[in-house]
């Protein structure tokens, strides 16, 4: 039995796959805010539960924001601060009693979509988080590939390519540096855009729908963001060339976007014709945690 573990700012999800990735249990728990400790305790806590309800005892692999550094062995670039400049993986093995494996959030939604997901079959794999922030994963024969300085997929912290007048700069980026990539395909970049045209505030889920809905304010935003989303996914094609790319995040839910996407993306990459699938992420919201699971091997 797997367990996989998925550790977000709000809650921490637990599931137990068997050997053929059938579901055996699910369950949630609220992430102690700001309490490295408390944290280390509820994910200690979930996985008492789930062997105890299930029966046995299973492999332990958990789905991180951040990545451990190759330097230290502490976690850094977490959105959660109270995990930043901790030994996560170590306290956490300790705390459980067993090794564990323990790996960023969007390489663990890569690597489940790759194994069983939208892209099984695929033996190089690129899976994009499209959210509150851009994360992304790099898979190669279903393994998770992390490179020398732990942040290979992160092509959310390259500058957005071929860059309009009035895309320079960019919006600033938490990273210190402006026009990120992760600045105009997260949720804000949309959002920005509408306010600029509109001077009203919309989401990127309200913008879609008004867009369905006639508005061609709303309309020019999503084409906007379309073209840049195609200019990012270009690049990557042009670099990795992968079998497919699978899009998670709230953003990926947004079908306009997939829309004449592959046209575009043939239009800035690198080549006579670009086939590579563009696809949806079959397991959602439980790719990381699924991820998690399957980062212990059979």
């Amino acid at each position: 039995m797997r367990i996989g573990i998925d550790l977000g700012g709000t809650k921490i999800e637990a599931i137990a796959l068997d050997e053929s990735g059938t579901a055996l249990l699910r369950h949630r728990s609220p992430t102690p805010a700001g309490d490295y400790v408390g944290t280390l305790r509820a994910i200690a806590e979930l996985v008492a539960f789930v062997e105890k309800e299930v029966g046995r005892q299973g492999s332990v692999g958990v789905a991180s924001p951040g990545a451990v550094s190759a330097r230290t062995g502490l976690l850094k670039n977490s959105n959660s601060a109270a995990l930043n400049g901790r030994p996560l993986e170590r306290d956490l093995s300790q705390r459980i009693g067993r090794p564990i494996r323990l790996e960023n959030d969007a390489n663990c939604f890569a690597l489940s979509e790759a194994v069983d997901g939208a892209a099984a079959g695929g033996r190089i794999v690129f899976g994009v988080i499209l959210g509150t922030g851009v994360g992304g994963g790099l898979v190669i024969e279903k393994k998770i590939v992390t490179g020398r300085n732990r942040i290979a997929g992160e092509w959310g912290h390259n500058p957005l390519p071929w860059a309009r007048d009035d895309e320079r700069p960019g919006a600033p980026c938490y990273c210190g540096k402006s026009g990120c990539i992760e600045t105009f395909l997260s949720g804000a970049g949309p959002a920005r855009d509408y306010l600029a045209r509109t001077h009203r505030n919309l989401s990127a889920q309200e913008i879609a729908m008004a867009a369905v809905n006639g508005d061609p304010d709303a309309g020019a935003c999503l084409a906007l963001y379309q073209d840049q989303l195609a200019r990012g996914l270009a690049s990557l094609i042009n670099v990795i060339d992968p079998d497919a790319i699978v899009l998670g995040g709230g953003l990926s839910n947004v079908t306009q976007i997939y829309d004449g996407l592959p046209a575009l993306v043939s239009r800035y990459a690198f080549s006579d014709g670009v086939d590579t699938p563009i696809l949806r992420a079959i397991h959602g919201d439980s790719s990381g945690v699924r991820g998690a699971a399957w980062l212990w091997p059979a």
